[in-house]
């Protein structure tokens, strides 16, 4: 029998096939995992609408597979009657007109699993509800997560949170081996060719002292965490970021080239970059500049989290006006960090180290220093207005209890 690509996610035709999770020979059972997906930057799992023994794989990983292609083939010990019945539901809730219509179905069949996300699919596997079996309440019938609890016996409860992470693993890579440019990392070497080739990257490098803002997140720490948030330094940064945006806008823009334009825009959007164990995500904060830092922390550490797990939806990485990266944890104190494209600019945050330095009065005292190191692209920008932004920021961060603040209050 042949197994056609499902859809995958809303509009999206054409993915590319990361990895397979299964081999010819391996048992498989409906709503297990056969290969993983990526559009963009977000991956995704494929379920299996049947239960049987795989026989074939018919694509290599790195390949790009299209909606309704047959990319694997399996046996059942069901009757043929049943396994035709399965078989074009994969295709059924494809959004592609020409899919639907060479199998000539335009509605979903009884038994069949209804169209679902991921994340569904993986907390219906956990908590042993057959999808084929819930009515979904979302568009086109779409199973959502709401819809698996009244599934849930009376007895039953949602499983205890996993323990807490251990630190995240680097692929340092062996000696004497060969990789495969596939999946995010040939997405990566592919978006950073095409910046570096496009865009005329400058570099302007600032210190900040941040002893202010070092004191008061020690002061902040415990009540955040009380409330279940972690506080780091970097909603801060991005919250000084949204603030010098607004007062230098030109920055918070992108260069239209097909109608030789500078779009200035007026939401910002600002992407945070997270080190995956594939590689480099760049999910997006929105509206940042209408958050307090609570909330911006909030959303780091759930985008963060999404992203290092794999889970990052394909909207959370799209839509970014400006991007901040951080090498600080690791321990790095200067970057020439690469443009986003097609944003205009991006800024990087050192370590942040202890050092001696001279006060107003000429005396020396302890504070805590950070190096930003930006890049900008200079077809849109000049040094006087990177510059200028720069002091926007360190302006910011230097009086960071104004970040507490509503912005006609804070500035």
């Amino acid at each position: 029998m042949d197994f056609a690509l499902p859809p995958v996610g809303e509009g999206l035709l054409e993915v590319e096939l990361v990895r397979w999770l299964v081999s010819p020979g391996d048992a498989v059972k409906r709503g297990q995992s056969l290969m993983e997906v990526m559009s963009d930057k977000a991956t995704m799992e494929v379920p299996a609408a049947f239960t049987g023994t795989v026989t074939a794989t018919l694509a290599e990983p790195g390949s790009k597979v299209n909606v309704g292609q047959v990319v694997m083939r399996f046996e059942t010990a069901e009757s043929a009657t049943q396994v035709s019945a399965e078989r074009p539901a994969s295709i059924r809730a494809a959004p592609a007109p020409l899919a639907a219509a060479r199998n000539g179905v335009t509605a979903p069949a009884v038994g069949a699993l209804p169209p679902a996300a991921p994340s569904v699919r993986h907390m219906a596997r956990k908590l042993g509800v057959d999808l084929a079996r819930v009515r979904g309440s979302g568009p086109a019938g779409r199973v959502l997560i709401d819809d698996l609890a009244g599934f849930l016996r009376p007895s039953e409860t949602i499983p205890e949170p996993a323990a807490k992470p251990s630190p995240l693993a680097f692929d340092y890579g062996r000696p004497g081996t060969r990789t495969k440019l596939v999946g995010l990392r040939r997405k990566i070497a592919e978006r950073m060719v095409e910046a570096k080739r496009a865009i005329p990257h400058y570099s302007y490098v600032d210190e900040c002292d941040l002893t202010d803002l070092v004191r008061m997140r020690g002061q902040l720490k415990e009540p955040f965490a009380a409330s279940g948030v972690k506080l780091t330094y970097l909603p801060f940064v991005v919250k000084a970021v949204a603030r010098a945006l607004k007062e230098i806008p030109v920055v918070n823009s992108t260069l239209d080239e097909k109608a030789n334009e500078i779009v200035l825009h007026d939401k910002y959007h600002i992407g945070i970059a997270v080190a995956a164990p594939n590689g480099l995500i760049v999910p997006v904060i929105r509206d940042a500049d209408q958050k307090d830092v609570a909330t911006i922390a909030a959303d780091i550490e759930r985008l963060g989290g999404e992203a290092r797990a794999g889970r990052s939806k394909l909207d959370d990485l799209k839509g970014g006006t400006f991007t901040v990266t951080s090498v600080g944890n690791i321990g790095g104190l200067i970057s020439t960090p690469i443009i986003n494209s097609p944003e205009v600019g991006i800024l990087g945050v050192g370590k942040v180290t202890k050092r001696p330095v001279y006060d107003a009065n000429g005396n020396v005292r302890p504070a805590d220093i950070v190096f930003l190191s930006f890049s900008f692209d200079h077809r849109v920008l000049d040094g006087a207005i990177g510059a200028a932004f720069g002091n926007a920021v360190i302006r910011r961060l230097q009086t960071p209890a104004a970040l507490l603040l509503p912005e006609k209050y804070g500035g």
